[in-house]
């Protein structure tokens, strides 16, 4: 059973890696805007209130963290057009596994955040980022970072499918921003009032930034969070892969 269940997902991932030969200018808008992100806090913004060291340093694996969090609505918006359009019901009349749609799609979407990764990596090099780590501690946080879109991942496909439609996917997607931005990602918690340091201290993206800073070596980075980001997208996948899975089946039935 389980064979036939990654073989499904596999056919579902190529189906959704097929759009994007018919998408470019998506894919393309995905993987330049948090580029120009990076670009507008590093050079327009700047500063990094707190920060000890190269603001660059810092700055960088926070937008690593930052856009594992947002550009989740491309992956929303195909799973509630399947449902409106009858994709799902086609699907469900073949010997097909349940869920196999849902996990093409993640499938699909893990590998566009790898790419843009690597671009938002490159350009993080090109404004004189560098890491002080090794090899392992690089792919270590690599690793975190795609483990944390993952949990984020599956929390949006079951926003998603409470939502219904693709018109009200926008509504929801506002829910992630407060996850990206009240955040360490462009300054320090210490340099905050002390209620919203604490919240930020709080944020499950903020112990995935600062793992990732410590992993890579630069300042801002605490070894200590490394269990916490490791911990809090397993609570997250927990709860919001199953849920959306059994939502799944329930509304494609």
């Amino acid at each position: 059973m389980g064979v036939y269940a990654l073989t499904d997902s596999w056919t579902m991932t190529r189906r959704e890696l097929a759009r994007w030969a018919r998408q470019p200018v998506t894919v393309v808008v995905n993987l330049v805007f948090p580029v120009m992100l990076l670009l507008m806090f590093g050079y327009l913004v700047g500063g990094g209130r707190g920060v000890s060291g190269e603001y660059v340093d810092y700055l960088v694996p926070g937008m690593l963290a930052l856009t594992m969090a947002f550009g989740l609505e491309g992956t929303m918006i195909a799973v509630t057009q399947d449902l409106n359009k009858g994709v799902v019901d086609r699907f469900r009349s073949l010997p097909m596994a349940n869920g196999a749609v849902l996990v093409g799609r993640a499938a699909a979407d893990m590998l566009q955040s790898a790419l843009g990764l690597a671009v938002l990596i490159g350009v993080g090099h090109a404004l004189g980022w560098r890491t002080q780590g090794g090899p392992g501690a690089f792919l270590a946080a690599v690793g975190l970072l795609l483990l944390f879109r993952f949990a984020m991942l599956w929390a949006g496909i079951y926003l998603a499918l409470v939502a219904g439609k693709p018109e009200m996917v926008q509504a929801v997607q506002i829910l992630v921003w407060p996850v990206g931005f009240l955040s360490n990602a462009f300054a320090t918690p210490g340099s905050m009032p002390d209620w919203l340091g604490t919240v930020v201290q709080w944020n499950p993206m903020s112990h995935t930034a600062t793992a990732v800073r410590d992993l890579f070596g630069g300042p801002g980075g605490e070894s200590g969070h490394l269990g916490w980001a490791v911990v809090w997208p397993l609570v997250l996948l927990a709860v919001f892969f199953p849920l959306a899975v059994r939502r799944f089946a329930g509304l494609s039935r």
